[in-house]
């Protein structure tokens, strides 16, 4: 007999936990985190090594309902790489029907086009102090608006002179907000601070917020 039941809409889920958003336009913010599995890159500074592959199968359904358990305004879907997974651009237009104001982090790798409008979309622009500086999809520019935001990892001095040229080559300036952020143990946030006010560099210094507060520990 052929199977005629629809197909279940489902993601692999790494975990889904309730915190401080740390970065970007929401820091501060009560935000519930879905953190999906599996990642295409391999950034020399990545803290989420754990999801690359652990991580169980949930029906978007579930996955809604555990996100309004925790009666938060904010979600933030993030990974390894969300857009991994071709479910997770369903998974942001449904969180944004329920009138979540939601949030996508991602690599920055992979085609941002299908992404519902309504999310804020946290694009990461790799340097090479990441390894992975050749995985950039500079096609992903064109696409960016004033609610999206580009995301600079500073590893060293040269990775900050890179992004400086890079913001220029690509005339990214005024499309979208700009954050540069430290390395966590690489780079002095202090150093980081005084080139940009050195430079008189019109982005948006950032620290991660969560790491302040907890250090290190996933799920936080």
């Amino acid at each position: 007999m052929i199977d005629t039941s629809p197909k279940r809409e489902r993601l692999r889920i790494n975990e889904i936990f309730h915190s401080l958003q740390g970065e970007a336009n929401a820091v501060g913010f009560p935000t519930v985190f879905v953190r999906l599995t599996g990642c295409p890159l391999r950034c020399q500074y990545c803290d989420t090594e754990y999801a690359f592959h652990a991580g169980d199968w949930h029906d978007l359904d579930a996955i809604l309902d555990e996100v309004r358990s925790f009666r938060s305004q904010h979600v933030c879907v993030t990974g390894g790489e969300p857009l991994a997974q071709p479910n997770t651009l369903t998974l942001l237009s449904r969180l944004c029907d329920e009138g979540f104001d939601v949030s996508l982090e991602t690599s920055g790798a992979l085609d941002i086009g299908g992404v519902d409008a309504r999310v804020s979309r946290v694009v990461d622009v790799k340097t090479p102090g990441s390894q992975e500086a050749a995985r950039n999809r500079v096609e992903n520019f064109g696409l960016l608006t004033a609610r999206d935001q580009l995301k600079f990892v500073i590893c060293s001095r040269e990775d900050y002179d890179w992004s400086t040229a890079y913001l220029q080559e690509h005339g990214l300036f005024g499309r979208c907000q700009i954050l540069f952020s430290p390395s966590y143990t690489q780079v002095s946030p202090t150093s980081l601070a005084e080139w940009i006010l050195a430079d008189r560099l019109q982005v948006r210094f950032q620290l991660q917020l969560h790491k302040i507060l907890w250090g290190d520990v996933p799920g936080k």
